[in-house]
């Protein structure tokens, strides 16, 4: 099978399911949640992917470490695992063969989706760095491959590598073996791993892992830094009605932290199609696919986009002319004014140089009301047979109880989106019994409102 075939496959067709599940656990069984989340390993591999010349004199990207080995394993095993490996060489440097060496480089961190033939998902993080030493070389890249989604975690996880990796490559592996035997934690939660390192001794890391796991793969800072309020909101409208959507950067760390924080935008509802943080240029026809996607694209490869036909090419680059390279035209209207004018009242409550923390809190606030009020109330438009039967969605019942025109306008193109139907979905097959998490957000928002009502 052709490289580029397995990769629409496996190079990232959606997000995990960590990353944005529908149903958290109650804060009551949190806690009772054990410190660790039962076996998972922090990582499966690192690996070291370092750029080599060819008989061309070109550089192409090659592994030229993997921790830990992987071995007995059978032939199938084997090509599947040759095939990651391609991919994840691809992935760190999808800019292709076009390096030099070089004597100055700004490490650089981002991460990419590998999902396998049986569904699977797996993250790739990855660190770029130029490796100790005199004189031009070319930069290398360390990549950890986990089925945790969690990229604050892992980018701390790389500056204890890129510490080390200023001593000795030696220095990386005992380090990387005590955090692989480490437990790893339950939300909330934190883990400590020993490392020595000569002339210091004995480091104590502490690792610790966010309270909410749908928020914990995600960084709003970038997103808010590279576009305004009013231009992530047409970035929503376009992606909360499943369009094809490109995202242009010199940066790989932007463009895989921008797409990342679109699709959190989107909770509780998932996005369902193509997504690719970083398209290297050897996949770039992945563009020319007639299905949604989010694509993330280093801007020297912008012309190879922006002729294709109906999508929003967005342009983060530093000291661009225009956001909006191209666009379909109908973005500003999308959604219903008096919610657009809510969330942007929501955004700007912001300080100016919020907080990761300040904006994990104020970015959701901001966008789950939205939901609610377009579509909030779809349990009062379930038909049941009995407590224990399958859910019916009254679709038609459900839009027409919409009183506002503008919702309902937009209503009716949102029930048409793979989200809302995967999600509908879920909920009919659930136990009448069984509260989501969006069902848990509707009852508190209605709750506060009745409150303040009754202050007035």
């Amino acid at each position: 099978m052709g490289c580029s075939q397995w990769f629409l496959r496996a190079g990232g067709l959606k997000e995990p399911d960590s990353l944005l599940s529908p149903e958290p656990v109650p804060v009551d069984e949190q806690q009772r949640e054990p410190r660790y989340a039962s076996g998972q390993f922090f990582f499966e591999y690192l690996v070291v992917v370092s750029l080599k010349k060819n008989k061309t004199g070109t550089y192409e990207p090659q592994i030229s470490y993997q921790f830990p080995k992987r071995d007995g394993m059978v032939r199938f095993q084997k090509e599947e695992e040759e095939k990651t490996l391609k991919a994840i060489t691809l992935f760190c440097f999808p800019e292709g063969i076009n390096w030099a060496p070089l004597t100055e480089y700004s490490s650089e961190t981002f991460s990419f989706v590998l999902t396998e033939v049986d569904g699977s998902r797996r993250n790739g993080y990855c660190r770029r760095l130029l490796p100790h030493g005199n004189g031009a070389r070319p930069p290398e890249a360390y990549c950890i491959i986990s089925k945790v989604a969690c990229f604050g975690l892992f980018s701390k996880i790389f500056d204890e590598v890129e510490k080390r990796r200023q001593i000795s490559m030696a220095m990386i592996y005992p380090f990387m073996q005590s955090l692989r035997e480490a437990p790893f934690p339950a939300p909330g939660n934190t883990v400590q791993i020993k490392s020595f390192i000569p002339d210091s001794g004995t480091e104590i890391i502490s690792l610790t892992r966010p309270t909410d796991s749908w928020l914990e793969h995600v960084d709003f800072r970038t997103l808010f830094r590279c576009l305004s309020d009013e231009e992530v909101l047409q970035v929503f409208a376009a992606t909360v009605l499943e369009r094809r959507i490109v995202f242009l950067a010199e940066e790989l760390g932007t463009l895989s932290q921008v797409i990342h924080a679109v699709s959190v935008l989107l909770h509780p509802f998932i996005w369902q199609h193509t997504l690719i943080s970083i398209v290297p240029q050897i996949l770039i026809d992945v563009v020319m696919a007639p299905t949604p996607y989010l694509l993330g694209v280093q801007k020297c490869l912008a012309d190879e986009v922006i002729d294709q036909g109906d999508l929003l090419a967005v342009d983060l680059s530093e000291g661009r002319k225009q956001t909006f390279i191209r666009r379909i035209g109908d973005e500003d209207s999308v959604l219903p004014p008096k919610l657009k004018e809510e969330i942007l009242q929501a955004l700007r409550s912001r300080s100016h140089k919020a907080s990761l923390e300040e904006l994990n809190r104020i970015v959701p606030e901001a966008f789950l009301p939205f939901f609610i009020k377009t579509v909030g109330h779809f349990s009062k438009h379930l038909v049941r047979n009995g407590a224990d039967a399958a859910a019916r969605f009254q679709k038609r019942s459900f839009c027409k109880a919409i009183e506002s025109k503008s919702v309902r306008h937009f209503v009716k193109k949102f029930v048409q989106t793979q989200m809302f139907d995967l999600f509908i979905q879920e909920v009919e097959q659930r136990p009448a019994s069984q509260i989501g998490f969006f069902e848990q957000k509707i009852s508190e928002y209605h709750r506060k409102m009745r409150e303040k009502a009754k202050k007035h």
